[in-house]
């Protein structure tokens, strides 16, 4: 009876699991364009943060939100997943996706948001940097 329960099982297993199920992605911070973020905040008040970026292929998508805090710093990315397919099409025309967070503001001071924005020629991360003062 043992022999036909653990063949039962090893033939489940192995029609179970399949090694290559198509679906190869790779991930890739993607540069925001713009943001729409207000000039100040106060305290204990909850804002949507909005981004702007592009998507460079149909097999580009939006994958999460990439944050980062540090005392008052925040650096925000936007994290795409990327289909490794041959079908895949660069995207030219105006194809500016929104995306937004909900930020709770807890301490006083200032923050400091920055969105990457990509690479320069020396392959150093660029930021865009916006500091939003606390009113009480």
């Amino acid at each position: 009876m043992k022999r036909i329960i653990s063949l039962i099982a090893l033939v489940f297993v192995f029609n179970a699991c399949s090694v290559d199920d198509g679906n190869d992605f790779l991930f890739e911070l993607l540069p925001v364009e713009s943001v729409d973020i207000p000039t100040e905040f106060t305290m204990g008040e909850t804002y949507q943060i909005k981004m702007y970026y592009r998507r460079p292929t149909t097999c580009h998508s939006f994958n999460t939100i990439y944050y980062d805090k540090d005392l008052n710093v925040r650096t925000i990315a936007i994290e795409s997943a990327v289909r490794q397919a041959s079908y895949c099409e660069e995207l030219t025309e105006n194809n500016l996706v929104e995306c937004s967070f909900n930020f709770l503001v807890t301490s006083n001071g200032s923050y400091i948001f920055k969105f990457y924005q990509g690479q320069d020629e020396q392959g150093n991360n660029i930021f865009l940097q916006y500091e939003v003062p606390v009113t009480n």
